[in-house]
């Protein structure tokens, strides 16, 4: 059997036809009710592919439905977010899904602080496990503003609608950033396993000399990976659990590893550079400068 390729969608229009809705009241922005979609028995699109921007609340998925290599049962409402680029899922044909969901082309920002800004958001890039759980008075609250959105939308376009729209969106995603602080924090008992976890996986890989040099450092999606988060979502728990992202904790095992070298060997600065996995002695002096103030000689010479 060959494997589906995913359906890929571009634009507004394309996605309203795809889902067998009207055409859309505004070419890069739309609102629309999941349970008002449906998709044609003769368009095989299991796998989305989205070139858009996508923020959605799901409940009741008659079925799973697949986001990367996992599945999920939305049997609660979940908030999710993609963006453009992204697998957005894997739908069986029967699936029955109630929820709103926005969407949104990246040229819709053109011209606003929020084109730049948007990136910083960096749940756009969790995977759909990292989904954002909200209590009802947080639904109800963003909720509110996805119907003003829509009811902008159903009025007449006019030289402040890009205006107001975007302020609605501005505020909908400060509202999101603030209801995954609180999951992050309501949450925090669980994820101390998780800090732990870390913790064990590079104080393993750092004292793996051989692994080091043969591989490199580790890096966050390394990380990441052996832990089933995304990069984004990891480097966000830790930073609310530690007040280090992930990179820092493999940074300060790093320095850990190299002031042990530094201290206790004979090796050369660059010899430790290379056992450490830097391809370049530059860096490595770079950074452990940067981090500590002193050179790694002038750290050696404290031992002397």
């Amino acid at each position: 059997m060959s494997k589906s390729l995913p359906y890929t969608i571009n634009s507004i229009s394309e996605q309203r036809r795809a889902l067998s809705l009207p055409s859309p009241s505004h070419p890069l922005i739309d609102v629309f009710r999941l349970e008002d979609t449906r998709r044609p028995d003769d368009r095989d699109f299991q796998i989305l592919h989205l070139n858009l921007y996508c923020i959605a609340i799901k409940r009741k998925v008659n079925g799973k439905v697949k986001y990367g290599q996992g599945h999920y049962d939305f049997d609660e409402g979940v908030m999710s977010f993609f963006a453009p680029g992204q697998i957005a899922a894997n739908v069986p044909r029967n699936h029955e899904l109630e929820g709103w969901s926005l969407s949104f082309h990246p040229d819709f920002l053109l011209g606003y602080p929020l084109s730049k800004k948007i990136e910083q958001y960096s749940f756009f890039s969790y995977a759909v496990n990292e989904a954002l759980f909200l209590s009802e008075k947080e639904e109800s609250l963003v909720t509110g503003i996805v119907e003003r959105i829509r009811l902008e939308l159903q009025t007449p376009i006019d030289s402040l609608t890009q205006d107001v729209i975007i302020s609605h969106l501005e505020l909908l995603l400060h509202y999101s950033q603030r209801f995954y602080i609180r999951q992050f924090n309501t949450r925090k008992p669980a994820h101390h396993n998780l800090l732990t976890e870390v913790e064990h996986l590079l104080n393993t890989y750092f004292a793996n000399d051989e692994k080091l040099n043969a591989e490199g450092l580790p890096t966050v999606t390394f990380l990441a990976a052996q832990l089933g988060k995304s990069p984004k979502y990891l480097s966000d728990t830790l930073r609310n659990l530690s007040g280090r992202s992930a990179q820092q904790h493999i940074q300060d095992h790093l320095l850990k590893k190299a002031k042990t070298l530094l201290s206790t060997t004979d090796l050369s600065v660059a010899e430790i550079a290379y056992t450490l996995g830097f391809d370049f002695p530059q860096s490595f002096n770079k950074l452990f400068r940067r981090k500590t103030n002193q050179t790694p000689l002038e750290y050696r010479q404290m031992f002397n």
